[in-house]
């Protein structure tokens, strides 16, 4: 994928793992452990909640912070399942780069 390996956004998103997922809702799952700098995750994990908002096709999204999670209801028809798996992984699959692109250029607005 071409974004920047450096971007906050990106690192944070490669620490996510898929809890649960059936087409148009996903539930994603911090793994990382909470590090010493806990104000900068929580702010980075708010700007991945609202860049994911701001995203045609994405219906909600809700943070929980004590759960370290995030569940995101999305239209299937516009984001395909796939590109969840390759938006983690950092793999290419249909809609992953698009996918990231959008939350990206979302997260420097």
């Amino acid at each position: 994928m071409s974004v920047d390996l450096d971007f906050p956004l990106l690192r944070f998103i490669r620490a996510l793992t898929i809890a649960h997922h059936i087409p148009g809702r996903i539930r994603l799952k911090l793994t990382a452990p909470l590090g010493a700098d806990l104000m900068a995750q929580a702010a980075e994990a708010k700007r991945f909640g609202q860049s994911l908002g701001a995203m045609p096709g994405i219906r909600s999204v809700s943070l929980n912070p004590l759960a370290k999670s995030c569940t995101i209801e999305y239209d299937a028809r516009m984001i395909p399942a796939s590109a969840w798996d390759g938006l983690l992984s950092g793999q290419d699959a249909p809609g992953s780069e698009i996918l990231l692109q959008t939350l990206v250029n979302a997260a420097k607005a």
